[in-house]
């Protein structure tokens, strides 16, 4: 579990669901995890079927999330719990990261959004690239329907170019 490195009072950990914003939304901060190492989290207000591992596209005027799906723009992250509308929480943007992937998601595979709403695949689609994610395991780790992943405050922007 991450843990945030330099925590302020009344700050929700990362991986709590909160019913009001504890901090100011857009707020960054690191956190640090046994396994996973250091990592960025940015805090922002959740969407419907939201879902731990759920990758978002996020708005940094007003904090709002949607399901990463094709043809996306805009930065990305993955939710660190299940933030579903109306509620606020953690979504990590670097950092070792475990997010939803298809069935068929290789080990070191790019990562591409789908028709699938918050998860991911390694199937080429052109314009569909998030750029700085790169796949860290196959599907299946840490367990069914999520795999890990090396991020760097990804991002979509529709470009035709895989």
């Amino acid at each position: 579990m991450f843990v945030i490195t330099e925590n302020r009072l009344g700050q929700s950990h990362i991986g709590d669901v909160d019913t009001v914003a504890m901090v100011p939304v857009g707020t960054i901060v690191t956190a640090t995890d046994p396994t996973y190492g250091a990592g960025e989290f940015i805090y922002l207000k959740g969407v419907a079927s939201t879902e731990v591992g759920s990758w978002v596209t996020y708005n940094m005027d007003d904090g709002s999330t949607a399901l990463l799906s094709a043809n996306a723009i805009g930065p990305v992250a993955v939710a660190m719990g299940a933030t579903v509308a109306d509620t606020w929480g953690w979504y990590q943007i670097a950092g070792k990261a475990v997010g939803k992937a298809l069935a068929s998601f290789a080990d070191n595979a790019n990562v591409y959004a789908t028709a699938t709403a918050g998860s991911i695949d390694d199937a080429v689609v052109a314009g569909d690239r998030v750029k700085n994610a790169k796949g860290a395991s196959a599907v299946g780790t840490p367990s069914a329907g999520l795999a890990e992943f090396e991020i760097s405050r990804p991002w979509m922007d529709d470009a035709l170019a895989a």
